[in-house]
């Protein structure tokens, strides 16, 4: 019997109704909503031959024993950004149930090798800022000391939220150890972009993720009062601010997969009589490629003081936050394909922008791969998030398919 697709589709509309409002989907980490997502996704466990538990960093894994210790991990996230879409990262939870159900069905609950499903925690980062959260502590790049510190509007820690979760800070590290036996990973979500959407295909493999480089720049210039002061006479840091944005498009159109963004404007004393004598903007850039992200990071620089010296101003940069790219299994991403092709007929090679804990997983040293399915009108992370219910089946089916794939590679290449 083929996985049980509808079925899924039908668990994600149930979880919709139990959880978004007229909004969008309310599961923010860390919430009474999410908790309610969680318990709602402990339920649908009950049916199963299977344990699961919480570990230190409140992420939930689901063990179904195997013939071998070998495990594969199917995952993603139940929680949300605030408004957010009813697919973005339950999706892949629910599909990975799915496919957990149909492998304990087919196998009579004694697969070839073990099966684990994770629900991370804090995917999205909405409350404190900290994306990737149960991922991080699970590979061992979290820092309990910059945790710790983390406030939300309310003025609430991050400690203090995860200790009514029963999660204590000190201890999130200690996610380190459902590492063990770990041998692969799949992941499956929806694109969030146009791309899959444009080239009339429901279904992508996905290459890895973006690494990216984010800074804050600063321009400097003089305030002056904006009737008297003649042009030729001003520091105008905006102005230089300018320039730079309209830049960035050119330096990420040189690379056909990259992007730069500058999505924060601050000027100061900020009123329309004055000219700008400060200017604060957020540069975030991405690319597949390290060596493209270097060249697009020093090209921006470059053009910043070239701006700043037009316009008889100064430059300043501060790192906000970066990230190596994070290439795939190869010989995962050649499973997929098959899946894909299998499924659909067409397979298209795409990386991903946006972060996923997959690429967390993948920092750790464990072979991963990602599977895209289609965003209508690529919008993610609002209300009107959608992609055709066709799609959401066939997703499921090439997930199931490459988890099948997957099994057999284990217990070839990790006996």
């Amino acid at each position: 019997m083929p996985v049980n697709a509808q079925r899924v589709i039908e668990d994600l509309k149930e979880l919709r109704a139990l959880t978004a409002d007229a909004n969008g989907a309310q599961r923010v980490a860390w919430t009474a909503t999410w908790q309610k997502a969680r318990d709602w996704f402990a339920e649908k466990l009950a049916e199963l031959p299977v344990e699961h538990h919480l570990d230190a960093a409140g992420n939930r894994w689901v063990t179904l024993h195997g013939e071998s210790p070998k495990a594969l991990i199917l995952g993603s996230h139940l929680d949300s950004v605030p408004n957010g879409g009813w697919l973005d990262g339950a999706l892949g939870v629910m599909a990975a149930l799915g496919v957990l159900r149909h492998i304990a069905e087919e196998y009579n609950g004694k697969p070839p090798v073990t099966i684990r499903l994770v629900d991370w925690a804090d995917e999205e980062g909405a409350r404190f800022g900290r994306s990737l959260f149960g991922s991080s502590a699970f590979a061992g790049t979290i820092n309990v000391e910059d945790e710790r510190k983390r406030i939300d509007r309310d003025g609430i820690t991050l400690e203090a939220a995860l200790r009514d979760c029963d999660i204590d800070v000190e201890k999130i590290g200690d996610a380190q150890r459902e590492q063990e036996n770990a041998a692969a990973y799949l992941e499956l979500h929806i694109e969030q972009g146009p791309v899959l959407e444009r080239l009339e295909l429901p279904l992508g493999v996905v290459l890895g993720t973006k690494g990216v480089e984010r800074h804050a720049i600063t321009f400097h210039g003089q305030e002056a009062h904006s009737g008297s002061t003649p042009m030729q006479d001003r520091r105008d840091a905006l102005a230089a601010a300018a320039k730079l944005a309209l830049e960035i498009r050119t330096i990420a159109g040189r690379h056909e997969d990259a992007v730069c963004t500058m999505g924060s404007v601050k000027t100061f004393p900020g009123i329309v009589t004055a000219v700008v004598g400060r200017c604060e903007t957020t540069l975030d850039q991405r690319d597949l490629d390290a060596e493209v992200l270097a060249t697009m990071y020093r090209e921006a620089q470059e053009a910043s003081r070239r701006f700043a010296e037009e316009e008889r101003c100064t430059v300043e940069w501060s790192r906000i936050w970066n990230i190596e790219p994070v290439p795939f299994h190869p010989e995962l991403i050649a499973l997929c394909e098959e899946a894909v092709l299998e499924t659909s007929g067409t397979a298209h090679r795409l990386p991903s922008g946006p972060l996923h804990d997959a690429a967390e997983v993948a920092r750790a040293g464990i072979p991963t791969v990602m599977l895209f399915t289609q965003s209508l009108q690529g919008i993610s992370h609002n209300k009107i998030e959608d992609t055709k219910e066709e799609h959401l089946r066939l997703a499921v089916e090439a997930l199931d398919r490459l988890a099948t794939k997957t099994i057999a590679w284990i217990a070839r290449e990790r006996a």
